[in-house]
């Protein structure tokens, strides 16, 4: 198994790991990070198996899905998640996902942490194309993903099933051949 490790200016990525479980519950855990993703607030068990889940894919040949802790340089422990799941069938194509703790909201490390991902994907992974869904009304990562260079393709309506119904999400894209290192 080949360690994830990727450092931008003030974030960095390292897998995640048993030791990770609290920092990670402050995001999974969190009824205000968790209103845009589809499923309720978990609970810290369940973030151990979340956890769990990551170490054993981590160790997948081929790796297909990276769970990574999001780290501050000086910072003991983890601030958020990010995930990169690259498609079995299009293995040159990947989906991100992240979340950082509320209390590091606001800061632009959403945009820091979409370039960091985008980074990733296409420095260390050699992908061609790298998207991400979002809430529609999930405004800040909007942002974040437009200000890191990804393009908003459309709305995939119904896309998700969530504890409060069925939700539409739009679809953010960036292409190696487009994308550039800012």
């Amino acid at each position: 198994m080949r360690r994830v490790v990727c450092k931008g200016g003030r974030l960095w990525l390292g897998e995640v790991t048993e030791a990770d479980v609290a920092a990670l519950h402050a995001v999974y855990g969190d009824p205000g990070a968790t209103q845009h993703m589809p499923f309720a607030p978990l609970s810290l068990p369940q973030v151990a198996g979340l956890v769990d889940e990551a170490v054993r894919a981590a160790a997948a040949e081929p790796r297909r899905l990276y769970v990574l802790a999001v780290l501050e340089p000086g910072e003991p422990e983890a601030i958020g998640v990010a995930r990169l799941r690259v498609d079995a069938e299009h293995p040159h194509s990947a989906e991100i996902g992240l979340g950082l703790r509320p209390d590091h909201w606001g800061r632009g490390m959403g945009t820091d942490l979409v370039r960091l991902l985008l980074k990733f994907g296409f420095k260390q992974l050699g992908l061609h194309r790298i998207w991400g869904a979002r809430s529609p009304a999930n405004l800040p990562a909007q942002l974040a993903m437009l200000t890191a260079g990804m393009v908003e393709e459309g709305i995939l309506r119904h896309h998700v099933s969530t504890p409060w119904g069925w939700r539409d999400s739009v679809i953010h894209a960036a292409l190696e051949d487009e994308w550039t290192d800012r």
